[in-house]
């Protein structure tokens, strides 16, 4: 057989997802013909499809020689695979370099609606990295303006009604972390005074979805129409108050809000940062996040006196006990996505666990599903000196809250916190220690534990955060007594409290409109 009909059965194969019978094609194309650009392609979306980073990298890592960005037949296969690349550096903590390669993949792609992707998903993965000024943020931020050009915004448009309608849009109307912050939003509204329109574009329902649609007023699925459309649809709905949930997160579609179709404009919950467009009039934040970050955006911060989110667990366990009492030494713990686990935080850690020498550490996310996952991390491990003997790896499951029953204390990751994890950990009884900068993402930990009246436990410094987690590791009273009553004060908190939330949102969406 000639190479291309290798190629061929070996893209049936993945049609059908056959990855295995796929790979053995690819396999034999690689030694017959090595320099095969499409093989090394496909076996990149062969591992994404398999969700495994490591082999996604190494494939790309094996098809950037053979490119020539010179040659124009080559123009999609490089866009698709910068890309691939850029989002494969982002699971693995390679924030920068994703950064560069999105923004690469933004430059190569015709079309503006996949440049937007591309470029959006740079400023996403610039939140994970340690060393990004206002101005850096801002040079993205221009990059993806010059992707709207094709884009005629409406003219600001007033409504009279009778109540205020107030539209959400997101692709995360399902099984999603953000369903946790933005539930209270979606439901809590006072329906004397306000009528909520949900702009969906979810492309596969699932329970969420189902319920969303059953008892929202106004349910319009836009997952099909392309950015004009489903901006007409809004623009005849006649919006008040458009509320986008995802800001740069997978399946946004902040392309649809660049038309302006509602008269306000507002992002946040769903992502952290500014979107840097100014088709947003306000960002909804809290006096704790906001801080002084009001230079990182171009929204108007609309600052909650308590939380800008509010908190529904999805599951609610019994919480279990203070896993070093039966153990004998502290187990501290990170669930956090790997992305947002820096080298400078590792280290942090390893000064932590070097100042208790019997303590543990548990990372638990995605890229740990796989033994590739586990060797890469390993060998990051090792590349800063920390024993990983001492590390617990383990991948996402489905019990995975259960899984705090072993964690003492959990570490908060840095410059991108945790959100929902941090919530779930205290959830469960699991204090959590988070270092806050002036960067909004940065605060997010810090907002959350000072609504529960923690905030003893947000610090300003590595030192100050290495000195709190040896400190709280020593006393076990104290975990104890954290245990058995983190729960009930997250419950009285305005972190849990939907009418304490939803009277601040109200009173700040009827000021501002």
């Amino acid at each position: 057989m000639e190479v291309w009909d290798i190629y061929a059965e070996a893209v049936e194969e993945y049609k059908a997802k056959n990855f295995d019978a796929a790979l053995k094609f690819l396999d034999e194309i690689k030694k017959i013909a090595p320099g095969y650009r499409k093989a090394h392609m496909l076996e990149a979306y062969i591992w994404r499809d398999l969700e495994n980073d490591v082999k996604i990298f190494d494939a790309l890592n094996r098809l950037m020689p053979l490119l020539d960005p010179a040659d124009p037949d080559q123009e999609g296969l490089i866009s698709y695979s910068l890309s691939l690349f850029a989002g494969a550096c982002r699971s693995l903590g390679l924030a920068e370099e994703s950064v560069k390669f999105a923004v690469l993949s933004a430059e190569r792609f015709k079309d503006n609606h996949d440049s937007c992707d591309e470029q959006g998903n740079a400023i996403f993965a610039a939140a994970l990295a340690e060393d990004f000024s206002a101005a850096d943020f801002q040079k993205l931020y221009d990059k993806y303006k010059k992707y709207l050009s094709d884009i005629k915004p409406y003219p600001k448009k007033f409504h009279n009604h009778k109540r205020i309608r107030v539209g959400f849009l997101s692709g995360d109307f399902r099984i999603h972390p953000v369903m946790k912050w933005a539930w209270a939003l979606i439901f809590k509204l006072d329906k004397k005074f306000f009528e909520t329109y949900c702009y969906s574009s979810v492309g596969k329902y699932d329970v969420v979805t189902e319920y969303i649609i059953k008892n929202v007023e106004n349910w319009r699925d836009i997952s099909e129409l392309k950015d004009a459309q489903a901006a007409q649809v809004i623009r005849n709905d006649e919006i008040d108050i458009l509320f986008d949930l995802s800001g740069h997160t997978s399946g946004n579609r902040i392309r649809v809000a660049a038309y302006r179709p509602a008269t306000v404009q507002i992002s946040g919950v769903g992502f952290i940062n500014s979107t840097g467009l100014e088709c947003f009039d306000y960002f909804l934040s809290d006096v704790y996040c906001a801080g002084n970050s009001e230079k990182y955006f171009t929204e108007k911060l609309l600052c909650l006196p308590h939380s800008h989110i509010c908190f529904e667990p999805s599951e609610k366990l019994e919480v279990g006990d203070v896993p070093s009492l039966k153990k004998n030494f502290v187990t501290f713990g990170c669930f956090n996505q790997f992305g947002k686990i820096t080298d400078s935080i590792l280290l942090v850690w390893k000064r932590i666990l070097d100042a208790l020498p019997n303590s543990r550490l548990i990372l638990k996310n995605k890229l740990l599903k796989s033994d590739d996952g586990k060797t890469f991390v390993c060998n990051r491990l090792k590349k800063l000196g920390i024993d990983v003997a001492r590390i617990d790896l383990r991948g996402t499951s489905g019990n995975y809250l259960r899984e705090y029953d072993d964690v003492d204390i959990a570490l908060d990751t840095y410059p991108y916190t945790g959100g929902v994890t941090t919530c779930e950990a205290l959830h469960m009884g699991v204090p959590v220690i988070s270092l806050y900068g002036d960067k909004h993402g940065t605060r997010v930990g810090y907002s959350i534990l000072k609504n529960v009246g923690l905030d003893e436990l947000a610090v300003k410094s590595y030192d100050d955060y290495i000195k709190i987690a040896v400190t709280l590791a020593g006393d076990k009273e104290l975990l104890k007594i954290l245990r058995k009553n983190l729960r009930g004060m997250m419950t009285k908190s305005p972190l849990m409290n939907p009418e304490i939330y939803i009277r601040d949102v109200q009173e700040a969406l009827l000021k501002i409109f």
